[in-house]
Order: structure tokens, then sequence, then C-alpha cells
């Protein structure tokens, strides 16, 4: 069975507990209301995590692009921009891991 991203992190925190509490503290400070909304970040993110072609990445934000009340619509144009950035090997990545999890999702 596949293991899941957060629960790949969680063991990794224990054997690196100090890297993992500084990364979990940045990652927490980024998600914060500023001059970029929340789901602004996040939809950033999923671009990035299509340019860079991170399946666990564009899983995890995906799923926290709709918590912060992200659109189908926008969560694929976020998507185009990392494609865009990534070439074709990022619109494989969307075709195949993106529309994957905006359908597990609605």
């Amino acid at each position: 069975m596949k293991e899941d991203a957060m629960q790949a992190m969680e063991k990794l925190g224990e054997e690196l507990p100090g890297l993992m509490e500084a990364f979990t503290e940045m990652h927490n400070e980024v998600l914060c209301d500023g001059a970029l909304s929340v789901k602004t970040k996040r939809l950033i993110m999923v671009g990035a995590a299509v340019a860079i072609r991170c399946e666990p990445c564009i899983r995890v934000h995906v799923r926290g692009a709709r918590e912060a009340g992200a659109t189908r619509e926008e969560i694929l144009e976020a998507a185009s921009a990392g494609i865009l950035m990534g070439g074709g090997p990022s619109a494989a990545y969307t075709a195949l891991y993106l529309k994957d999890e905006l359908d597990a999702t609605t």
C-alpha cells in the first residue's frame, strides 16, 4: 500500500525532529493571511508543485487549496502557470495527479 505523504513526513520527523519542527514552523508561518491570502498562497503552491513535478506536493497542495476555498477552475489555472514553467513533463503530472486529486475532492 502506498504511504501517504503526510505519514511519511511524520516518520521523517521522528528521525530528524529538529529539521521537521523548523520546516513545520516555516510552513505555518507562510500559510497565514498577509499581503496574500492563504488561498492565493495555496494556489501558488499548486503551480510550483506542478512545475517541479512533485506528485505528493501536488496532492497535498490541491487538498490545501480546496480547504482554503479555491475552485476547481482556480486550481486548474494555477496548474497551467506551473505547466508553462515546467513544460511537457509538468503537463503530464497535471494530467495524472492533479486531475485525479481534484476529482477525489469534489
